[in-house]
C-alpha cells in the first residue's frame, strides 16, 4: 500500500478506558504513530476488565477492542522524572490526547495553558464527561449515565405502558464511541488548520455534548414541534412501516422508506387495497394512522419464514433484513467478504482476532498491522529512538 494518510504524525496518548483510546486507535489505523503512556504495573484500566481474556494472556477483550497499532510506554507521570520524560517526548509529537478530570494535569505542568507556551503548534485534545467549563465541569462522566442524561434512554426501549417497558441503554458504549470518533475528526481538522496557521489548538470534547449532538432527527423532532419524543420500541418516529415484525419462525426488520416501496410491499403480502386506503396512501398518513395499520400487517407477515420473506422482498426492492446475533454477524457472507474480522500476530497469544476499521482507501481497509501492545512493550524502543536513552 502507499503511505497512509497520517504517516509522519506522532500522537502522545494520555487517555484510557474507551473514548480517548477509540480516538487514538482511529489515528493509528490512519497511519499516525501513537505512543500510549500507561501507569507502570497497572496500565489502562480496561486491561483488567475481563473476562473474557485473550488466550494465554491477561489482556481483556475490552482493552483489545480499542488499542490496536499503538506503542505502550510505562511511565509514572506523577513523578518529576516521569514529567520531564513526558515533556521531552512531547517535543517530538504533534498531538496530545488526554481524558483526565478538568484541571487534573495542571499540577504536573501538562495542562494546555502550560504546554502552549512551550509548544504553540501543539494540538491538544481533552475528552471529559461534561467539558472544560459549566456547572458540571468537575463531575466525572461515564457512558451509561451520559446516555441517560443526554436523552438517549428516553428514546430507547418499549413504551412505559407495555410489558417490559421503560428506559434501556444501547448495548455498546454509544457516547464513548461517538466521542472518540468526533475527537479523531476534530484532530484531523486541527492538523489541516495548522498547515495554514502553523498554530495548534485546544480541542474540548464532552461526552454529554456529543450525546446531545447525535440525537439527530429525534432532537430536531423535539425542537421543531415542541413535543417530547417517546420510546417506541423498534418502531420509527417518522417512517411507517419501519420496525421489527414477527414471521413464521422468528423476526425480521422491515424498512419501507417511501410510498412506491409500500405499494409493492402491499401487493407482495396479498393486501393491495392497503396501498389505496387513504389512511395509508402516503408516509405522512401512515405515521398518523400507525395504530390502525400495524395490526393489518402482522397476520400476513406471519405466514412465511424470515428467510422466505428476505428472499421475496429483496426481489421487489423492499428493504428488509434479519436480526442477527454476533455469531451470525461474523458468519454473514457480506461481513466476511468485506474482511471485518481481522487477525494480527500477538506476542503472547500467537494471534488475536480484532474488528477491522471500516474505512477503505482505494479498496484497502486502513488497519494498523500491530496488535494492541503489552503493558510497557515499547518503553525502551521509544525512549531510545526519540530521546537517545538506553
Amino acid at each position: 500500500m502507499p503511505a497512509k494518510p497520517l504517516q509522519g504524525v506522532r500522537v502522545l496518548d494520555l487517555s484510557r478506558i474507551l473514548a480517548g483510546p477509540w480516538c487514538t486507535q482511529q489515528l493509528a489505523d490512519l497511519g499516525a504513530e501513537v505512543i500510549k503512556i500507561e501507569r507502570p504495573d497497572q496500565g489502562d484500566d480496561t486491561r483488567h476488565w475481563g473476562p473474557p481474556w485473550l488466550k494465554n494472556s491477561q489482556e481483556a477483550a475490552y482493552y483489545l477492542s480499542c488499542n490496536r497499532g499503538k506503542k505502550s510506554v510505562a511511565m509514572d507521570i506523577a513523578s518529576e522524572e516521569g514529567q520531564q520524560t513526558l515533556l521531552a517526548l512531547l517535543d517530538h509529537c504533534d498531538v496530545l490526547v488526554e481524558n483526565f478530570k478538568v484541571g487534573g494535569l495542571k499540577k504536573y505542568g501538562l495542562d494546555y495553558a502550560s504546554l502552549k507556551e512551550k509548544k504553540p503548534e501543539l494540538i491538544y485534545c481533552s475528552i471529559t464527561g461534561f467539558g472544560q467549563d459549566g456547572p458540571y465541569a468537575q463531575r466525572a462522566g461515564y457512558d451509561f449515565m451520559i446516555q441517560g442524561m443526554g436523552g438517549l434512554m428516553s428514546l430507547t426501549g418499549l413504551p412505559d405502558d407495555q410489558p417490559g417497558g421503560g428506559p434501556v441503554k444501547v448495548g455498546v458504549a454509544f457516547a464513548d464511541v461517538f466521542t472518540g470518533l468526533y475527537a479523531s475528526n476534530a484532530i484531523l481538522a486541527a492538523l489541516f488548520q495548522r498547515q495554514q496557521s502553523s498554530l495548534g489548538t485546544h480541542i474540548d470534547l464532552s461526552l454529554l455534548d456529543v450525546q446531545v449532538g447525535v440525537l439527530a432527527n429525534q432532537g430536531l423532532n423535539y425542537l421543531t414541534s415542541g413535543q417530547v419524543p417517546q420510546r417506541l420500541g423498534n418502531a420509527h418516529p417518522n417512517i411507517v412501516p419501519y420496525q421489527a415484525f414477527a414471521t413464521a419462525d422468528g423476526y425480521m426488520i422491515l424498512a419501507v422508506g417511501n410510498d412506491s416501496q409500500f405499494q409493492r410491499f402491499c401487493l407482495e403480502i396479498g393486501c393491495p387495497e392497503l396501498a389505496e386506503d387513504q389512511r395509508f396512501v402516503s408516509n405522512q398518513q401512515r405515521v398518523a394512522h400507525r395504530e390502525q395499520l400495524l395490526p393489518l400487517l402482522e397476520p400476513p407477515l406471519q405466514e412465511r419464514s424470515t428467510a422466505q420473506w428476505l428472499e421475496d422482498l429483496e426481489k421487489i426492492g423492499v428493504p428488509c433484513g434479519p436480526i442477527n446475533n454476533l455469531e451470525e454477524v461474523f458468519q454473514d457472507p457480506q461481513v466476511k467478504h468485506r474482511g471485518m474480522e481481522l487477525e494480527l500476530p500477538h506476542p503472547q497469544a500467537g494471534k488475536v482476532k480484532l474488528i477491522s476499521n471500516p474505512i477503505r482507501f482505494d479498496g484497502e481497509a486502513l488497519n494498523s498491522t500491530s496488535a494492541p501492545p503489552l503493558l510497557g512493550e515499547h518503553t525502551q524502543e521509544v525512549l531510545k529512538e526519540l530521546l537517545n536513552r538506553e
